[in-house]
């Protein structure tokens, strides 16, 4: 038996804002955190978002986190459900912490290995490596088994966590803010990178949240960096896997990271799409920009902020130039909200999210 829809049945969150889903709400509605400085060098550091400090390890740090987040999600299925594991880092933190192998890398399963052994899991376990578009692609791939009739649940973790390699190589690339984020900011100069463990749990029973559709395009021609063509393709798509037409989008969580070139290339292609733009959110000036798990951990952020009544302060000028403008107060209509991220090596995806109570 196959199922027509799949809802968004839990969600959980650590991330810089708190470790939980409620206590990173409730920083949200005190106008968020400070980023930490991390130190890559002896004389290079820059700003990161980091999750609350803990005790303990690498593997146990990643362990305890994981089974927070899963049991902020409730109870569904169990360990014998599929569980698909994003991550753009993976596990290089425990190379560097605990292992000090160089070579940052072994088999593409270990961290998933390690974040199924940290909740006892049962079924089959998959990782999803796709750089900053590994959660949506995670949740994509865990629809299609619930649509198929292949799973009645799923369970998608998304986790970054901390490592100087992955903070490194930013800032050698010269992406990085030596300060802070400002989406779309008059005043933007780069990214600031941020860790997060996210969980969602999907399912064929019906809820509120709704999963109505998604589309993940790759263009490489800019391999990091964002594609007009590509954005304008990714929201095109999700909108007719929904049935929905763009005027129907009540609300836009935009990747928008900070970034003085991919920031304008965003909201020029969005204009493309919407003759109107409806309005619009970025959440990395409060948990910064958190790669393969930003897909989870934004996704888990909005809706708890929607249902928390919360709305994120924007705090700084936003760049006239582009013509657009972030949400200061959540809109008084939020049925249909579309969710874009975009990544590395050309990864452009677009999640729709429906509010079956408005």
């Amino acid at each position: 038996m196959t199922a027509e829809s799949v809802y968004l049945a839990g969600t959980g969150l650590a991330c810089a804002l708190g470790s939980d889903l409620s206590s990173s709400v409730a920083a949200v509605a005190r106008g968020g955190v400070q980023p930490t400085s991390v130190a890559v060098s002896e004389s290079v550091q820059w700003p990161v978002y980091t999750l609350p400090p803990q005790r303990g390890s690498w593997i146990e740090r990643l362990q305890r986190t994981v089974r927070s987040v899963a049991t902020q999600a409730g109870e569904g299925a169990g360990p014998a459900c599929p569980l698909f594991v994003a991550s753009s880092s993976l596990d290089i933190g425990y190379m560097e912490e605990e292992v000090q192998d160089l070579r940052l890398g072994g088999d593409l399963q270990d961290f998933a290995g390690l974040v199924a052994g940290a909740l006892d899991w049962q079924g089959p376990v998959f990782t999803i490596s796709t750089a900053c578009t590994s959660a949506l692609n995670a949740v994509f791939a865990g629809c299609d088994l619930i649509r198929s009739g292949e799973a009645d649940e799923v369970l998608v973790i998304g986790a970054e966590l901390g490592n100087r390699f992955t903070v490194a190589g930013f800032g050698a690339m010269q992406l990085l803010s030596p300060a802070r984020a400002q989406p779309f900011g008059a005043g933007r100069n780069g990214l600031v990178l941020g860790e997060a463990v996210a969980a969602l749990r999907l399912s064929a029973r019906a809820g509120r949240w709704r999963i109505a559709g998604g589309s993940n395009v790759v263009d490489g021609r800019n391999p990091s960096g964002t594609e007009a063509s590509a954005v304008v393709a990714m929201c095109h798509e999700a909108l007719a896997q929904s049935g929905l037409g763009a005027q129907d989008i009540d609300l836009i969580k935009v990747q928008a990271a900070g970034s003085p070139v991919n920031d304008a290339i965003e909201a020029g292609a969005l204009k493309q799409v919407f003759d109107a733009l409806p309005p619009l959110v970025s959440l990395k000036s409060l948990i910064g920009h958190t790669l393969g798990a930003s897909g989870a951990a934004e996704l888990a952020l909005l809706v708890g902020c929607i249902e928390a009544g919360a709305w994120p302060a924007v705090g700084y000028a936003v760049d006239d130039e582009l013509g657009i403008a972030l949400s200061t107060q959540a809109p008084p209509r939020l049925r249909n909200m579309l969710l874009n991220v975009v990544g590395f090596g050309g990864g452009h995806a677009s999640l729709v999210l429906q509010d079956c109570t408005a």
